[in-house]
């Protein structure tokens, strides 16, 4: 099983170390893409780096199994992958294969920009802007540590991270059936 982290420069360290660790634990093939293969940054300015394998416009959706998008400060990593119309297209890609799609924090941002959380239930991060452009989109905005909308799982912050990769490991699980 594969999947695809979308991110880039300023992400969340935990929200992407976390769930990127938890899934190779579980035997995954874990791809980082960013908008360049240069060194990407967490957004708290501490020591933590990684080296993304692909870039965005490389990413084959058919390639991967599981759609994952960190969060990070809300003029980093989101604010990036929400504006590229290749990130969007692979989200879509996800939806209509029903293929499992996990976002946290700010990362359901992209989701809002590619059309695809109307009628559906998810969280996120509760300020910045990103309940009202959930909202906008036609997404059911929920304050809760985790929502799951059939193949969609969301959470708000990195504290919500045991509950978020609880639902996440059972969603990956029934997909691995």
């Amino acid at each position: 099983m594969t999947a695809i982290i979308l991110t880039a420069d300023r992400f969340e360290d935990m929200e992407l170390f976390f769930p990127y660790f938890r899934l190779i634990e579980e035997g995954w093939e874990v791809k980082i893409a960013a908008p360049t293969k240069k060194t990407i940054h967490v957004e708290s300015g501490n020591w933590y780096s990684i080296e993304p394998d692909m870039t965005i416009d490389e990413v084959n959706p058919d390639d991967f199994d599981l759609l994952y998008i960190p969060g990070g400060s809300p003029n980093g990593a989101p604010a990036t992958v929400r504006k590229n119309k290749k990130a969007q297209e692979i989200a879509k890609a996800f939806f209509a294969k029903k293929k499992p799609v996990a976002a946290i924090c700010h990362g359901p941002w992209l989701l809002a920009d590619a059309n695809l959380v109307k009628g559906r239930k998810l969280t996120s991060y509760w300020h910045d802007g990103v309940p009202e452009d959930v909202k906008k989109a036609g997404g059911l905005w929920e304050d809760k540590e985790v929502v799951v909308d059939g193949n969609l799982v969301t959470s708000r912050w990195p504290m919500d991270l045991p509950y978020f990769m609880r639902e996440l490991m059972k969603m990956v699980k029934d997909y691995e059936k």
